[in-house]
């Protein structure tokens, strides 16, 4: 779209026909409040127990007849506009929130913009604090809520906190040892584990196009605060990230010619592609014990970026004792989607249900309203999640539901998938070739490196591949629901020492099956290739993600790994389909298919290999997932 016509659609939107404004006038949830004329704004520069202040915007409504829970964000993204005579046109969270009167609490992280003291990217939990001034992010939410009660106005003494990824994080970070007055906290996509599942590696593979596009704008700041964002504008050069990262070659490239060494953060990750203590002791699940708030989760089944940091931290809350009110909520959004828009569409896929809205009215507004403003309780399920295929919200008491039975999808010879083992010997196999200078794009479209729909995207293109393994079953004579994770149980060998394995399970529609309509995207719908879930394994990890070992070539080993959750209706004929490759690109990382640390890998040292997927007997390769009875 040119410029020129970018501003008039921009224009229509600002000049939208008068008559819509009876319709929102009728939904006071979506009813425009004037942020000035309704909200003093306030800013503190909040001391922290080491002296250190952090920059800290507040708005309290100018109705002084009641009084107010907090609602509280902290972010590394900056609060702007900064000024107490500067106002943002509406306040957060999205919804009934800004209507209903809450004191809204937006804060910069410590080392951030305008916020005093060292920003540590990640930053490990202190389990033992060295003094009474030592500090990590739990203790600087401690002690703003602290300040706060004690110090702004109009305030019940109860406070909320939330986010959306990395402010989801800090969320969560303020539940470890957190303040009396906090009373409710929802985590929203937060990096729960970024050294495997979340934003960095998973199962060791990197996740190359999502960090170096992150990285290129997040860079650390000077040793003062500053308004103005420590990124720098980063400019490809080419239509495509596939052949941008392709032409960069190996990672050591992205050090030499972007970052010259001037991005900590950046090098840190690439300084520890194994799961050591580096990435150990920045996992905030571990650290989720004797928690006094209630605490609702928040995931997108379609997050492209943390996933499962969600899920991560549900089941370490349930493990550690729980917290006196917890709730998963997964719905059929990309990362931070249930924030915004009315969420019945993602990609080329229509959910026919308005879940933006209903999360944001019906799930996230009750939920505070009852911790931080209402005495009585609603009793909220333990698990509430968007079931995909039927589309529709489902409660559950727990997660994974207790109505599910394990079975095991096995690969067969020609193609075919069956539940129950190939009736061959174990040596029986399929092979390719893996070639690191032609990987297997991350989707048919050469544009983003990891788009943020992209598992809503046909996979017919990955079929129709050499080096991609393709494997369905029949038409299903009856629906079939899974949930929870979903375990590839693989038997594998190379030719080389070293190779990634990825594996999408798929959901193959009818041939038959109509194209939308409208059609604006020209989609064919018969036969679409849904991705149901899918995740990378680097070989290497395969008996221990902190110390990896090299294959012998030609010898065959077991890799098992859980892919994250689901919730999944494969409806009645409907196929089943697994795919297994060994790149996905520019999503992750290429392997060279050699032993050795990645990072530092030279080009000659990438080389092609072949790779064999064993399938025969009980032993064969499998995936295994839980069916709901």
């Amino acid at each position: 779209m040119t410029k020129p016509k970018a501003f008039m659609v921009l224009l229509l939107w600002l000049l939208r026909p008068a008559v819509h404004a009876q319709d929102r006038a009728a939904n006071t949830t979506n009813q425009f409040i004037s942020v000035r004329s309704n909200y003093t704004k306030f800013e503190y520069q909040i001391p922290m127990r080491d002296g250190v202040k952090l920059c800290t915007e507040v708005y309290v409504p100018k109705d002084v007849s009641r009084t107010y829970p907090f609602l509280m964000t902290r972010t590394p993204y900056s609060v702007r506009p900064y000024g107490s005579s500067n106002y943002n046109d509406r306040l957060s969270p999205a919804g009934p929130f800004m209507h209903e009167g809450f004191i809204f609490v937006y804060q910069d992280v410590r080392g951030r913009y305008m916020s005093e003291g060292e920003f540590i990217d990640e930053a490990p939990h202190k389990k033992h604090l060295a003094g009474p001034t030592d500090n990590d992010p739990s203790t600087d939410t401690y002690d703003t809520i602290d300040w706060l009660v004690k110090n702004v106005p109009s305030n019940n003494g109860r406070a909320g906190i939330l986010g959306i990824s990395y402010p989801g994080f800090f969320a969560a970070y303020g539940l470890i040892n957190s303040h009396p007055a906090l009373k409710a906290s929802s985590p929203q996509a937060p990096m729960g584990d970024v050294g495997n599942g979340d934003d960095c590696y998973h199962n060791g593979a990197f996740f190359l196009a999502a960090n170096f596009g992150f990285f290129t704008g997040f860079w650390p700041r000077g040793s003062t605060p500053e308004k103005t964002s420590p990124g720098r504008n980063f400019d490809f050069g080419t239509n495509g990230d596939y052949d941008f990262y392709l032409h960069m070659g190996p990672l050591a490239n992205a050090e030499n010619l972007v970052f010259k060494h001037k991005n900590e953060y950046w090098s840190d990750i690439l300084k520890h592609p194994n799961y050591d203590d580096f990435w150990a002791t920045r996992a905030l699940g571990p650290n989720m014990h004797h928690l006094t708030a209630p605490v609702l989760l928040v995931g997108g089944w379609y997050d492209a970026e943390d996933l499962g940091g969600t899920l991560k931290l549900f089941h370490a809350i349930e493990d550690h004792g729980g917290a006196p009110g917890l709730t998963l909520v997964m719905g059929p959004w990309s990362h931070g989607g249930w924030g915004r828009g009315n969420g019945d569409r993602l990609g080329n896929l229509n959910f026919q249900v308005k879940t933006g809205e209903y999360f944001r009215e019906q799930i996230e507004f009750p939920f505070f309203m009852q911790s931080l403003k209402s005495e009585s309780k609603t009793n909220f399920p333990k698990a509430w999640m968007f079931e995909t295929g039927d589309n529709q919200w489902r409660q559950f008491k727990t997660w994974p539901p207790k109505e599910t039975a394990r079975r095991s999808i096995y690969l067969q010879p020609g193609g075919k998938l069956s539940f129950t083992p190939a009736a061959g010997k174990a040596e029986e196999f399929d092979e390719y070739t893996s070639d690191p200078a032609k990987p297997v794009p991350s989707t048919e479209e050469h544009g983003e490196g990891m788009p943020g729909d992209y598992m809503t995207r046909d996979q017919r293109f990955a079929s129709a591949r050499s080096d991609v393994l393709t494997y369905q079953s029949e038409p299903l004579t009856e629906a079939m629901t899974i949930a929870g994770p979903v375990t590839p149980v693989l038997r594998v060998s190379t030719s080389g020492t070293d190779s990634d394995f990825i594996v999408k399970l798929i959901d193959v529609y009818p041939s038959d099956f109509p194209d939308p309509s409208p059609n604006p995207k020209g989609l064919h719908f018969g036969g679409y290739q849904q991705m149901v879930r899918g995740e990378p394994f680097r070989g290497k990890f395969r008996n221990s993600m902190s110390r990896p070992e090299a294959f012998v070539p030609g010898r065959p080993a077991k890799i098992e790994f859980a892919m994250p959750d689901v919730l999944h209706t494969f409806k009645q004929g409907h196929r089943i389909m697994v795919q297994i490759q060994s790149s996905w690109f520019p999503m992750v990382d290429r392997n060279p298919q050699q032993f050795e640390d990645i990072p530092s890998a030279k080009a000659e040292d990438f080389q092609k290999a072949v790779e064999r997927i064993y399938h025969g007997g009980k032993s064969g390769t499998h995936i295994d997932v839980l069916v709901m009875k």
